[in-house]
């Protein structure tokens, strides 16, 4: 039990954003995903998930780890629109509309809360995404719900101390994720060989290295010289450690440095691609486009996302 708690310990949160919604017009979603955590709270209606359709009921919660690429099919009346993830982007209000806390008991429409956070280990590694956990239900489970619905009142309010109580709050979502996993005995293998996160400092050398240096040279020449092992061993030892190789994890990092700055500057893409490694522009908008499914310029005009004039 001690090892878990280290192991919370070390994973940072943030909340980045949720809302409540009605459904205005159900519609499946081909590989429904996001670049990070998301929460989804059906309050009622309908909700499916998977290639399969599992369906989530009335006051369960339905989890999808960062990254993680699902189909969701979105309220139960008429006929289902079918898009992929960018046109679900692209014409969310078509779908979601935005309604307060306290509209939900009010509405005939199917509702729904999702929530956006962020689970890291050292503000490194994405926790949720590096365990391997595919999408699941947490069922029968009051206490998550009564907390999602607690962070979105929160959110809601203009009150002193309302940044810390959100944090606190998104902390404890976390930690009965983490709980619900355990007990459930799910994936518990991959959870006890990403233990290794927290017992090599070499491997946390290596971590805030790539972070601080994520603009420039990142060949294994110079992170063997980092974790002080020969430039031939460094992809093998930091795949033992980790699951994949150096530079798949270094492109992984590039590309949440690159959405971060879609989130929060104005520098254009070619600056963009620039600043978090990336020399070829049509290079790494291919990649951008690869990993997140749609283009960078349209990652950035998403809900939330800052608007270039």
């Amino acid at each position: 039990m001690e090892y878990y708690n280290k192991v919370i310990e070390s994973v940072g949160v943030r909340f980045l954003k949720g809302n409540n919604f009605k459904i205005e017009k159900p519609v499946t979603v081909l590989d429904y995903s996001d670049t990070e955590n998301t929460v989804l709270l059906l309050h009622q209606g309908s909700l499916k998930f998977s290639d399969e359709m599992e369906l989530v009921n009335e006051g369960e919660i339905l989890f999808i780890p960062a990254g993680r690429r699902t189909n969701i099919s979105f309220g139960q009346q008429g006929k289902k629109t079918e898009t992929n993830n960018e046109g679900f982007l692209d014409n969310k209000r078509k779908y979601l509309q935005t309604i307060s806390f306290r509209e939900i008991k009010s509405v005939e429409e199917d509702c729904v809360t999702i929530l956006n956070f962020e689970a890291k280990v050292f503000d490194v590694v994405n926790f949720f995404h590096s365990l391997g956990i595919p999408p699941f239900v947490i069922r029968f489970n009051d206490r998550v719900a009564t907390i999602v619905e607690d962070i979105i009142k929160e959110s809601e309010q203009n009150t002193p101390g309302k940044e810390r109580v959100i944090k606190l709050y998104t902390e404890l979502l976390v930690i009965e994720i983490v709980r619900h996993v355990l007990k459930n005995r799910l994936f518990v293998e991959e959870l006890s060989t990403n233990s290794t996160y927290f017992k090599d400092p070499r491997l946390i050398d290596l971590f805030n290295y790539i972070k601080k240096n994520i603009g420039g040279d990142l060949s294994n020449k110079v992170l063997a010289k980092v974790a002080n092992v020969s430039e031939d061993y460094v992809g093998q030892y930091f795949k033992m450690l980790t699951g994949i190789n150096p530079q798949d994890y270094i492109e992984y990092q590039r590309m949440e440095a690159a959405v971060e700055l879609l989130r929060t500057s104005k520098k254009s893409i070619r600056d963009i691609g620039k600043v978090v490694g990336y020399k070829d522009t049509a290079y790494f908008c291919r990649r951008f486009k690869m990993m997140y499914g749609l283009p960078a310029g349209k990652m950035r005009r998403r809900e939330s996302l800052i608007n270039v004039q």
